[in-house]
């Protein structure tokens, strides 16, 4: 492994023009669970797969129960995690202005908690709930603390509270991906971290790279990993630790 992080070191040494993509590994490894891998507990508990649950029509249906397992599955982890050697090496990397643009599937919020600003978020945001009527927002927190589906009551609004999440049956934000194709395709070092590339259409932004130095970071093998130029087989931060941001020449 030590050669694999010379090489990256060697790419990240010579190059301003760094795009990373964060999966959700980078957020497991400041003890976040990975709720869609809890299934049995979760079927035990709520009666209904994962991605049922954190569907769009099941939202829409069964607002109760979506906003039950949404405040004890995914927003309490998330509320207490804090920023991790990953989040904090992005941003010296973008404060050194060798990050272009930092891409990522995570709806924690942790990377801008740490101090990165050129992010795109694929997938969303925990932090933002707003009401489709009058555009209300409400907080993680604010979420986390109601026992009941929350409703809007600005001037008897009445509206659903709607978390700005990607949920299974959305499609991803044309605008969002559009520029995450871009930056891809206009890299010059590519890291993906975090991620097995598994899931579709995030996934696909990878296919539109077309440099020789793609970076896969993750302890598990994946579908694409015979794009990759470099593979490295460890925790991502265990990674980014040993990592040194030093000026471009």
């Amino acid at each position: 492994m030590t050669q694999a992080i010379e090489t990256l070191q060697n790419w990240m040494d010579n190059t301003g023009n760094i795009v990373f993509y964060s999966g959700f590994g980078v957020s497991h490894e400041s003890g976040i669970p990975d709720y869609r891998r809890m299934e049995a507990n979760h079927f035990d508990t709520y009666k209904y797969p994962v991605e049922t649950i954190l569907s769009r029509p099941f939202f829409e249906r069964k607002a109760e129960l979506f906003f039950q397992y949404y405040r004890n599955r995914v927003l309490a982890p998330l509320l207490t995690a804090d920023p991790n050697p990953t989040h904090q090496k992005l941003v010296e990397l973008e404060k050194a202005d060798k990050l272009r643009m930092l891409i990522t599937q995570n709806i924690d919020e942790l990377h801008q908690e740490a101090g990165s600003r050129k992010i795109l978020e694929l997938y969303g945001s925990v932090m933002r709930n707003n009401c489709p009527r009058c555009e209300r927002f409400l907080s993680a927190l604010d979420i986390y603390e109601r026992s009941t589906a929350p409703t809007c009551d600005v001037d008897m609004c009445g509206g659903m509270i709607t978390p700005d999440i990607f949920l299974y049956g959305d499609a991803l934000n044309p605008d969002i991906l559009n520029n995450a194709i871009y930056y891809a395709l206009t890299a010059n070092l590519f890291i993906v971290a975090g991620t097995s590339l598994a899931e579709y259409p995030a996934a696909s932004i990878v296919h539109h790279y077309t440099g020789n130095k793609l970076v896969l970071i993750n302890e598990e093998e994946g579908p694409l990993d015979h794009r990759a130029n470099l593979i490295i087989r460890a925790p991502v931060s265990e990674v980014m630790a040993q990592l040194t941001v030093n000026p471009t020449p």
